[in-house]
């Protein structure tokens, strides 16, 4: 076997690592800007069918591999149609020059600093009666949201979140989308949700704030126009009556780490 590896490596030129290196070089650019769609999530479930069928294989369930196999047969015709919008979006960044953009990650003191931004802003808006609909991104990229809106991608300040949302204003109606510490875009369109239990008082901006969160595991905060009423929407559900400070509290759990799907969705459940 080490004579066969060693057999292969001398057969390999500095040509063929060139390429090899500029290969991976793209596919991780491309993995990054599908990080920021729901493209990502389909990609991991093909993934998945994709190991699934080679193990059902290898154990020689028939039955199973054979469905599978016509499984990914449809998948793969299918792609093109489900995978449209992101296509068409990385060959626009491509073609924008934005391979070689960088990712920007968040320290503990700018997630701080937009705790406290977004703390001041929610109590200025509810105290006057301003509605509100603040999406934050988290894991799953909501790039297909934010082609809705009016591009921003300005640094967050309780000034210009309050601003964006003052009524007879351009980008009033929407949402306006934050990704780590800057507004990406405002008066973006989300989906409404399909839940015929919730209570009738809930407005527009309340059922577009779950249906967001049943889809992603986005964070949505909400300020009713009607009440002045705070609330928090996750994984579908709706937290109300929550005033800066235990907003910023359920908040602050999110950002604690980049490995937080468990203890967050614990301390989701504590404060719930």
């Amino acid at each position: 076997m080490l004579l066969q590896i060693q057999g292969i490596i001398s057969t390999i030129s500095l040509l063929d690592l060139v390429d090899m290196v500029i290969v991976a070089f793209v596919l991780y650019k491309l993995y990054v800007m599908i990080r920021d769609t729901r493209a990502l999530a389909l990609l991991k479930g093909l993934i998945v069918l994709l190991i699934a069928t080679v193990i059902s294989k290898w154990l020689g369930l028939n039955v199973i591999n054979w469905l599978l196999n016509k499984t990914m047969t449809v998948v793969l015709v299918a792609l093109p149609v489900v995978f449209q919008p992101e296509l068409r979006r990385t060959l626009e960044q491509l073609g924008r020059g934005k391979l070689f953009k960088k990712s920007v990650f968040l320290d503990e003191q700018e997630q701080e600093n937009l705790l406290d931004e977004l703390g001041k802003a929610v109590a200025v808006l509810a105290k006057n009666k301003i509605g509100a609909l603040i999406v934050l991104e988290r894991e799953t990229g909501l790039s297909d949201y934010i082609e809705t809106g009016i591009k921003v991608d300005g640094l967050v300040s309780n000034e210009f979140l309050i601003n964006i949302f003052i009524p007879n204003t351009p980008m009033h109606d929407g949402a306006a989308i934050l990704r780590g510490n800057r507004i990406m875009a405002a008066g973006c369109l989300l989906p409404l949700t399909d839940d015929r239990s919730l209570n009738k008082e809930l407005g527009t901006r309340h059922r577009a704030a779950i249906g967001i969160t049943e889809q992603t595991d986005s964070a949505v905060v909400v300020v009713s126009e009607e009440t002045g009423i705070i609330s928090l929407s996750r994984g579908g559900r709706l937290v109300r009556d929550l005033d800066a400070n235990s907003l910023k509290e359920k908040l602050r759990p999110l950002f604690a780490s980049k490995n937080h799907t468990l203890g967050n969705f614990l301390n989701w459940r504590q404060y719930s």
